[in-house]
Order: structure tokens, then sequence, then C-alpha cells
């Protein structure tokens, strides 16, 4: 009777993602122009020519990499969006976005896509819409295997010796995984700017903590009925959450403020109604159920480790019944820690911890607006005052 229900379940959700997936061009028609827009034609019509490369990781993994050409520094800079992302992320606010200021600066700026999301959904040999595999992965094949092959990728087309990085939340969250794994890419990488830093995951104030107890149920029931593929691109979920949060008034009160900003911090000034149209078309896009399990995880165990199978897997995969700890001690890369008092996902707390375990932090600044949040980093309508001079003094200091 279970393996009728399941299966009855599994075809309903089919049916149902099949009907809603036909209407993602029709959601996508009420939202404004930028909202429609990928990422080399924000990039144009912001007076910028962008170049697309494609990168095929270790283990098969074809990556969509943006690049923004520069020629003033020599050495290249690249960009890493978060969870749910994309680059188009660091364009959404025009010339006010971070990275836009840096590109009129003539820095050479470098934007990876992680495999799985719209950019990046695509495989030598697996299908993301009939093969599951494609989706088991998690911030550790993020790391190790998308983080070092745009970082080659990137050295070799510019000659260049290493890089400097921005990463925001899970982007720099993916180089502590890859220099702590593969610890021959602490030399490519001359400094990390993190941008609301994320590694440890307890100590969280808000309504996430419930979900995450929940989630080893969650993960199993989803796990049963075919689920591999979290909010992507087409989607039932984002489909219904365009239509819905786009919505005058009602969209902002129920998505933003009863839903976004009780996650991530409370920052209307900085994520105005007028502006959430123009963000629903590019976020979410897109996260393996795997890899929100995997940060799951790393907040219960209150430990920075790889993914946990389970004993038996465990054993097979590591060598031991426990999944391994990532040895920060060889992250030894210089780190500059940008955080924020009112960050719900990054807290001071968890920032601290992520200090002290770093060997070579050079700088570690708190910002001093008191509202900024999560994802006023990439989103904050007045960055260009509220985070830029931040960056300014590091790079002028370090890179």
């Amino acid at each position: 009777m279970k393996i009728v229900l399941k299966l009855v379940t599994l075809i309903i959700f089919i049916k149902i993602h099949d009907v809603l997936s036909q209407e993602v061009s029709i959601a996508n028609q009420f939202l404004p122009e930028d909202a429609q827009l990928n990422f080399i034609q924000l990039a144009k019509k912001h007076g910028y020519s962008a170049e697309e490369h494609n990168v095929t990781t270790e283990d098969g993994y074809i990556l969509r990499v943006f690049r923004i050409p520069g020629k003033r520094f020599k050495r290249p800079m690249l960009v890493m969006h978060g969870i749910l992302d994309s680059a188009d992320s660091w364009l959404l606010r025009g010339n006010s976005s971070p990275a836009l200021y840096y590109a009129a600066l003539g820095y050479d700026l470098w934007f990876p896509n992680i495999r799985g999301n719209k950019y990046s959904r695509a495989h030598i040999r697996l299908n993301p819409d009939k093969d599951q595999k494609f989706w088991d992965f998690s911030l550790d094949e993020h790391g190790r295997y998308d983080l070092a092959a745009s970082i080659d990728l990137i050295l070799k087309k510019t000659r260049s010796v290493n890089l400097s990085a921005i990463g925001h939340s899970q982007g720099n969250t993916m180089f502590y995984v890859l220099t702590s794994t593969r610890p021959e890419y602490n030399s490519k990488i001359h400094l990390l700017i993190a941008l609301a830093p994320i590694c440890y995951l307890h100590n969280l104030r808000s309504p996430l903590s419930l979900v995450i107890a929940l989630s080893p149920l969650l993960y199993r029931a989803l796990q049963s009925i075919g689920v591999t593929e979290v909010i992507g691109e087409t989607s039932p979920l984002t489909v219904i959450v365009r239509l819905f949060c786009s919505q005058p008034v009602i969209g902002y009160l129920v998505c933003v403020e009863g839903v976004a900003f009780p996650i991530v911090g409370r920052d209307p000034d900085q994520l105005e109604a007028s502006f959430v149209p123009v963000l629903l078309g590019h976020y979410p896009t897109g996260v393996s159920l795997k890899n929100l399990y995997h940060f799951a995880q790393i907040s219960l165990r209150k430990q920075f480790s790889r993914f946990d199978y389970g004993f038996q897997k465990n054993l097979m995969t590591y060598g031991s019944p426990k999944p391994p700890d990532y040895d920060l001690k060889k992250v030894t890369i210089k780190v500059a820690l940008i955080a924020a008092d009112n960050d719900k996902l990054a807290p001071l707390e968890n920032v601290d911890l992520l200090k002290n375990q770093l060997p070579n932090v050079v700088k570690y600044i708190v910002n001093k607006y008191p509202n900024y949040n999560h994802v006023d980093y990439v989103l904050a309508r007045e960055n260009e005052d509220l985070l830029v001079p931040y960056i300014n003094k590091i790079l002028e200091a370090y890179n």
C-alpha cells in the first residue's frame, strides 16, 4: 500500500510540474525588463561587454562562466554567488552594484555559476531533467570541483599565477572546502573577501531553525517521492513564487516581510518593494536537495564536516563511521571577513568561530549599518556607500 501511495504521489507531482513548467514564460511576462534579461544582456544594458565561457569539471559537469574584461589590473577577480543564486545577482542593481563599480575601475571580473543553477544545467552524460544522479552533489562538489575548474579556467585564460576573489555566503564556503581538501589551490588564490561568511550554522535565531531540526525527516520524505532538485528555474514552486510575490503590497508583505526577512534579517530600506519583481526574475535558480541537507547537517552537528551518509556508507566513502571535518587550518589563503550584526544566517557568534579557525585572517569587519542583512551584500540599493568602502580598504591593503 505504501509503495502504491508513493507512486501516485510521484505521478501527481510530475503532472503538476509539467503543467506549471509550461507557465514559466507566462509568469515571466508579468515581470519588468531587468527581470527577463540574462547576464550578458544586463551587462550590455549598463554599458559593459561580457564574455561567456564553458568549463567542464573533473566529474563531467559543464559550467558557464561569465567575464567582464578589464585592463587596469593584472590580477583577475573571481566573483562567486551564493546558494540558490547565479551570477546575475551581482548586476541587478545596475551601476550601483558592487561588481559594476569594480568593472568601472578596470578590474578583470569573472563570474562562475555552480552546477545545477540555470546557467550550469549540463553534463557530459547526465540529463538534469531525467537523471536523478545529476543532482547527487552538495557544497562539497561545489568547492572541490566547480570552484577548482573555474579557477583553472580563469588562470589559463588570463595567464595569471593567482587571482583574488569575492564570495557571498556559500560563495565563500566553497573556498574553505576547496583549499582544505585540495591545499594546492591555496597558492592560486591571493585573497578572499568573504561577504556574509558562512561556515558554522548553529546559533541561528530564525524560523529556519525549526526546518533544520526537521530536516532528517524532510530529506527522507522528499527522497522517497523522487525529489532531487529544489525550486529550480522551471519548478512549480518558482512559478508560484514569481506570480504571487511580484504582486504589489500583498506580495511584499507575505514574501519579503513574512518569509525572507525573518530568515535573513529585516532591512526594508535596502530591499524595497519596487525592486522585488526584478529580483524574482533571477532568484531562486535551483539547488540540489542534498546540498540543502548538507548545510542542515552542519548546523545540527555544530561541525563543518563533509556530507553524512550514515554509518555504512560513511565507512565506504571516507573509511570512517563519521564524516571527516574540513580542516580549516589548511586554508592558508589571506581571508578578509565582512559580517553584519543583523545577518541572521551568519550571526557574529558563528563568524567568530570561523575567524578563530582560519590561520590567515587579515581583516575582520562588522558593517556599521545596523540593519545590514544576509542578502544586502548583493542586493542593497545603497551598496556603493554601505559596502564598497570596506572592500576598497581591503583591496588597497592586501590586493
